[in-house]
Order: structure tokens, then sequence, then C-alpha cells
């Protein structure tokens, strides 16, 4: 099995290829299209097992698209899960080489899932409903910071920011529902998900953007792909409460308000939550347990492609 590990940095691709034996090549190329051809190229000649990169803020698209592209297995990681196991192995250095000598390790002894790359289209609305996510993060930080501003001429300046930011939240919404508009299975895919009550556009927007697996993955892969599965916390004769942890912030950020929503506006979800409460669970506990009641019936949904139907879910979730 040859496997191979790539450090992704703005300026630079640090590659270490890893053969069956133990050996490893290291080389560098610059992270530009002329370069990532170059390593393109190589990378088909050697037919990896596996092609390893850490999710690095979007400095990793272009190279991981360029390779997936060309039919290579490409697998993207979180870094967290990398730096574990380097710590596990005991190599404590970090250099850009030495992190590609540990993702080719890791590919080869972990064996990370390869997935499919997103499409361009794809690619586009993620990036959209992630731009839609940061204006609305801006304009917060920006009506804290006007109610303690201390001068009329700061006041002006963030309201005439406040202005700016308005127009472009109210563009980037139109640009999404046009994208929405222009394909028939993000609209039936919305139509879908916006058929349970509690359920908005924008819950539904963030999930079909930023979560593909929905419908794909079953109920448990599902919910720990964005963090609302309770994992155990047992040791020896220790039994500890068990917690939800990791997983898909912006996702979960999403599901959170609509399990809100749905709290009060879906009787099914809303007799669930009572029911929890009543047997003394925490009134947060039991909003993250309707949070992954949600997930599941969506995914549920959209794997059968089947509308919202109250009695159906009720007992199925």
């Amino acid at each position: 099995m040859t496997c191979v590990g790539i450090d992704v940095a703005k300026g630079h691709l640090d590659l270490a290829i890893r053969s069956s034996s133990g050996e490893v090549e290291t080389r560098r190329f610059n992270n530009d299209p002329e370069d990532i051809d170059q390593l393109k190229e190589l990378l088909c000649e050697v037919e990896p097992e596996r092609i390893v990169l850490e999710a690095t803020g979007g400095y990793e698209r272009p190279v991981s698209a360029a390779l997936a592209a060309a039919g290579l297995p490409v697998a993207v990681v979180n870094p967290r899960q990398t730096r574990d196991f380097a710590r596990a192995t005991g190599r404590l250095a970090k250099t850009d080489e030495i992190d590609a000598r540990v993702l080719a390790l890791f590919g080869e002894r972990i064996q990370p899932e390869v997935r499919p790359a997103p499409s361009a289209d794809q690619e586009v609305f993620s990036a959209l409903v992630a731009r839609r996510r940061q204006l609305q993060e801006m304009k917060t930080a920006e009506q804290n910071r006007l109610g303690t501003a201390p001068s009329e001429a700061v006041r002006s300046d963030i309201e005439e920011h406040l202005s700016f930011l308005e127009e472009r939240l109210a563009e980037t919404e139109r640009q999404i529902k046009e994208t929405v508009e222009n394909s028939s299975l993000w609209r039936e895919e919305e139509e879908l998900l916006c058929s349970i009550p509690g359920v908005g556009e924008t819950t539904a927007h963030v999930l079909m953007a930023e979560l593909p697996e929905l419908g794909e993955a079953n109920r448990q892969e599902i919910a720990k792909l964005v963090g609302v599965a309770p994992l155990n916390r047992d040791s020896g004769k220790h039994r500890g409460e068990r917690c939800t942890w990791g997983g898909q912030a912006s996702v979960r950020r999403a599901l959170y308000m609509a399990a809100l929503s749905a709290t009060r506006h879906n009787r099914r979800i809303r007799s669930f939550y009572d029911r929890l409460v009543e047997r003394g669970k925490a009134k947060k506990k039991a909003l993250v347990a309707c949070m992954r009641k949600l997930l599941v019936i969506m995914n549920t949904m959209m794997k059968n492609r089947t509308h919202w139907d109250p009695e159906y879910h009720a007992s199925s979730a």
C-alpha cells in the first residue's frame, strides 16, 4: 500500500509518499495551479491507495479538487485527529515536512474514508451560505459596538457600516434563493426539509450546503457527523454521564434553532420534549435530544424522498 500525505500551507504544499516498505519520499510544490498540475501528474504515476490532507480553512480546496477530478482517492481529515495521532505515535516535533509524513502514516494506519469531491455548484452554494453566516456575525458584532460607541462620529460610522452589511446580506440571500431556484434537486430538497414544522429556509440551506451526507448516512453516522450523538464516558467501575462532542458547529447551530422552534410549533417534537422534561431530564439536554430526533427524521425523509408525516415520523424516529 502506498499512501500520500500533503501538508497544505498558503504558499506551498509539502508532499510525503510512503511506500509499503515504510520508505518515505518528500518533495515541496508551490500552492498554485501550475505546480498543482505537476503534483497531480506525479501522483497519477504513483497510483496511491489514499491521499490524506488536512482541512485548513480553504487552502486545501484547489489541490483536493484537482486530485479528486483526476480520479485520485483523496481524504480530507480533521487536523485535530492527525495531531492526536502524531502525539500517540511519539511525533512531538512539528514542521511542514514532518506533518506531511504524519499524514501519510495516518492514511496507512487509520485509512480514513475517501469521499467524492463536491461539485462546482455545491462549492458555490456552500460558499454563499458561509458568506451569509460571516455577514451575520459581522452585523451582530457591529450592533454590539453601537451600544457602547463613545462618540457620535464612531456611532455614525458603525451605523453606516451596518447599512452596508444589511445590503450585502440582502444580496447574498437573493443569490442563495436564485441558486436553489435554478436547481430542481435543491428545490426538491428545500421543499422536503421545509415541510417539517419548525424548519425554515435558512436551516434547510445550511443543511443542504454543509451536510451533503444527509440522506446518505445511517442515523448513528449522521448524528456523530453533526455532533449530537451521546457518547459514553465510562472507565472501569465508573459510569460517566453521556455527552455530545465534536461535529460540525455551523450545522449544529442551525439545527438548534430549528429544534427550538419545533418544540413550540411541531406537536410531535413538543410532545417528545415534554416527556423528557417530565422524566427529570434537564431542559437543555432535552433540547439536544430533540435536535438529534429532528436530524434523524430529516435523514429518513431525504433518504426516502418523502414529505413530513407527523404520524409516521413520530414512531419511526
